[in-house]
């Protein structure tokens, strides 16, 4: 299993990381900054996900609806277990799909984490150079882990720490706000104030190269999330505008009734 993950997921991009750290040595200008390479990279593997983000919001909605329903069953039939058991098992056997889907969403989320602990911890310092592919160019080593100059990716860092905790409280502002679904008091102490505290805490001495990938992740997350919110936003107005265009039309062109 080890051997697979590193074969098929942690070795590809590996590579793709270290082939856009050498693309940036081509460049006049000193920018040869495993940093850049890091927030290049992380939007390559955003773009890549993107259908996995929008699946994930369909699943969200349809594992709301499967929630409301479980919860009425448990209410409806407190009294009739063996009725309720039977009513739950065929609600789960009807949504398989919802299931599975959030089974692989989880799984890739997972992978994804391991790459990048493997990629921050040993990776970049020097102990997975064997396996970058033969075909690759030439890197010059060691690697400029110092992002502009002042950022050691190896190591954790506090202001990165704070940055990326207040992305995230306004990443699930955004949520919140567009949240097609009921949001009560305990969703808003949730997302908007543990969710962010408990990153904090877990990622307080993880490596500053691991946050920046979650920083860039989070900002384009919010970016992407508000280019549609825009584009739903003119959608609604310029349909409701052609709709408000072909009824004065349908005024104006009916014949009028004579007394």
């Amino acid at each position: 299993m080890v051997e697979l993950f590193t074969t098929f997921v942690y070795q590809p991009f590996l590579n793709i990381l270290v082939g856009i750290y050498w693309f940036l040595g081509l460049f006049p200008a000193d920018i040869q900054d495993m940093g850049i390479a890091v927030i290049i990279f992380t939007i390559i593997v955003r773009i890549m996900l993107i259908p996995l983000s929008i699946s994930g919001e369909r699943t969200e909605k349809e594992r709301r609806e499967i929630s409301e329903k479980y919860k009425e069953i448990q209410h409806a039939y407190a009294e009739h277990p063996i009725e309720r058991n039977k009513l739950t098992k065929k609600l789960l056997h009807g949504n398989k799909k919802v299931l599975i889907s959030e089974m692989v969403t989880l799984g890739i989320q997972v992978m994804i984490a391991l790459m990048l602990w493997r990629i921050f911890a040993q990776g970049l310092g020097g102990k997975d150079l064997h396996l970058i592919y033969a075909w690759m160019p030439k890197i010059h080593l060691p690697f400029n882990l110092m992002f502009l100059g002042k950022y050691d990716l190896t190591h954790p860092h506090m202001f990165l720490n704070i940055i990326q905790s207040l992305l995230i409280a306004i990443l699930e502002t955004l949520s919140l706000v567009t949240s097609p679904f009921p949001v009560n008091r305990q969703d808003v102490i949730r997302l908007q104030l543990t969710l962010p505290i408990v990153s904090f805490l877990v990622f307080m001495f993880m490596p500053a190269g691991k946050k920046l990938f979650v920083i860039t992740a989070l900002i384009f997350s919010i970016v992407f999330k508000i280019i549609r919110i825009g584009s739903e936003w003119f959608y609604h107005m310029f349909n409701r505008g052609v709709e408000e265009k072909s009824l004065d039309q349908e005024k104006t062109e009916r014949p009028t009734q004579s007394p």
